[in-house]
């Protein structure tokens, strides 16, 4: 196993570096997988992705009151991150009050704002209009203040296998700065900054239904956040709305979701205006050598 997790980082790390090559998954008869830049009988392309869900339409809500004379319009944000939303009412009808334009917003964590209240023009007729909204994670007036990271990890050294701008998943807006780092499932990940968790899941099996597998997100002050993906089942520490310090105990490194192999996933992303991408970042250390924090435990 150790063998060929070794030749799949070998050809991880040359892939990186490499676009046009092609990496196959081949099972034998024994029930023993290979991973080879060489096709043969059977193999199958192997495709790497790495791409994030999450699910915030229930923490991020569009709310109708209505009332004698009409209806208000608010959202609410049960998310402990602020939200940047954008709210529009196309096909507005028999409505007084309704905005012309746009409204834009940033919403404080845990926080309700009303952005319009509608009333009818003509009280005997109904009024109607489709809402639309938009939403993203994080303040975008915000600017990073920090582009160095302490590595996530205790323990190593490991192997840097797809770093920015990798061909086979790292190419998303999300994820194209995303570093990936081959390590034996149940390393202890560390907050590399410290802040407020924001989302995490700890209930996923195997591929499960999220390519992200189980994953802890930590709003940073500056307004980015870290992400650390891919974690085993039952392994995070941490709940929503917890505050974390920087070096601290989060999760074990799994092979959840669609993952390559045992590895731990980390970017990190803030907003650049109604959207969630990727920033660049560096390790302060090299991946291959052992972090400052290794010795200890939670």
């Amino acid at each position: 196993m150790l063998g060929r997790l070794i030749l799949l980082c070998g050809l991880l790390a040359f892939a990186g570096q490499v676009a046009a090559l092609t990496i196959y998954k081949y099972t034998d008869a024994n029930g023993v997988v290979t991973y080879t830049d060489q096709a043969a009988p059977g193999a199958q392309v192997f495709v790497f992705r790495d791409r994030m869900i999450e699910r915030l339409d229930n923490q991020v809500k569009l709310e109708t009151k209505t009332h004698e004379a009409g209806e208000t319009l608010l959202v609410r944000n049960d998310l402990y991150a602020p939200v940047q939303i954008e709210l529009r009412l196309d096909k507005v009808d028999n409505a007084v009050g309704a905005p012309a334009k746009p409204i834009n917003w940033v919403l404080p964590p845990r926080s309700a704002i009303r952005l319009a209240t509608l009333t009818r023009r003509d009280p005997s007729k109904p009024l109607s209009y489709t809402p639309k909204l938009r939403y993203a994670l994080g303040d975008p007036r915000l600017v990073p203040t920090q582009t160095k990271y302490p590595l996530p990890w205790r323990g190593g050294p490991f192997r840097l296998t797809q770093g920015a701008n990798g061909q086979y998943s790292h190419f998303t807006p999300k994820g194209r700065y995303a570093m990936d780092i081959a390590m034996p499932e149940g390393t202890s990940i560390v907050a590399a900054r410290g802040g407020v968790v924001v989302k995490t899941e700890n209930r996923q099996s195997g591929r499960g239904n999220n390519p992200s597998g189980n994953y802890v997100r930590i709003l940073h002050d500056d307004g980015t956040m870290g992400v650390y993906l891919h974690l085993m089942k039952g392994s995070v520490s941490v709940t929503e709305g917890q505050r974390v310090a920087a070096g601290s105990f989060i999760a074990r490194s799994g092979n959840t979701g669609n993952s390559t192999g045992p590895h731990l996933h980390f970017v990190v992303q803030r907003n650049v205006g109604l959207a969630l991408e990727s920033i660049p970042f560096d390790f302060s250390r090299p991946v291959n050598s052992l972090p400052n924090f290794a010795v200890g435990g939670e």
